[in-house]
């Protein structure tokens, strides 16, 4: 019986030559980034071999109890760990990062395998410089995220049609304060990103959104 399955494995990898780096080579729940400066809807987050893979994964972290868990739940699932401590969070929330920090989540994000994505906008002055520090982010060509409303299709529409996802965990940190981007505008950034998590969750899908304030 295991040489029979061993047999046709090698025979699929040699039929499929071209993809024997994605289950060989690529660590589940790493973001594939495209290093291009033009990220069409067809390839950003594209992942047509792992489709099926990374759907499965999505509907088992979605479908989890619709009460919110208890400080007590919470407090043992940090415990417990990174993976449980992000367990124990709803999948589809915009919050502070709080407790967390960084490298947990993404940590967490790779055993659960999700999408993890970074911004770090703690040196960025106008809106235009927040706005830039987030595309690089989800390496999204800048033209895509130069206002809130092109960031909000970019953060769903775009990343839908290029396929199944298997959800995401966001770290937004040291999100500004200045005369040129000020707490109105904050908080309307946050805004886009809870419209973005409100689109996630009709599809089923995880999107834990974390941020810190500069």
């Amino acid at each position: 019986m295991l040489t029979y399955l061993f047999s046709v494995k090698k025979q699929w990898l040699i039929e499929n030559e071209p993809l024997r780096h994605l289950f060989l080579g690529v660590k589940k729940g790493t973001l594939l980034p495209i290093m291009t400066t033009n990220i069409s809807e067809n390839n950003l987050y594209g992942q047509p071999a792992l489709a099926n893979l990374s759907s499965s994964v999505a509907n088992t972290q979605v479908l989890g109890p619709k009460t919110a868990p208890t400080w007590r739940t919470a407090l043992a699932a940090r415990e417990a760990g990174p993976t449980a401590a992000l367990r124990a969070v709803r999948t589809n929330i915009v919050q502070s990062i709080r407790a967390f920090r960084t490298a947990d989540l993404m940590e967490a994000a790779e055993e659960l395998g999700n999408h993890f994505i970074y911004a770090n906008a703690t040196e960025a002055i106008t809106k235009s410089e927040v706005l830039d520090r987030i595309a690089k982010g989800f390496y999204f060509p800048r033209q895509q995220a130069k206002n809130f409303d092109n960031l909000l299709d970019s953060l769903t529409t775009l990343i839908d049609r290029s396929g199944p996802q298997p959800g995401f965990v966001i770290v937004l940190e040291g999100l500004p304060c200045t005369h040129k981007f000020d707490k109105e505008a904050r908080e309307t950034l946050l805004d886009v990103f809870r419209d973005a998590v409100e689109f996630w969750a009709d599809r089923r899908v995880s999107c834990r959104v974390f941020y810190s304030f500069a």
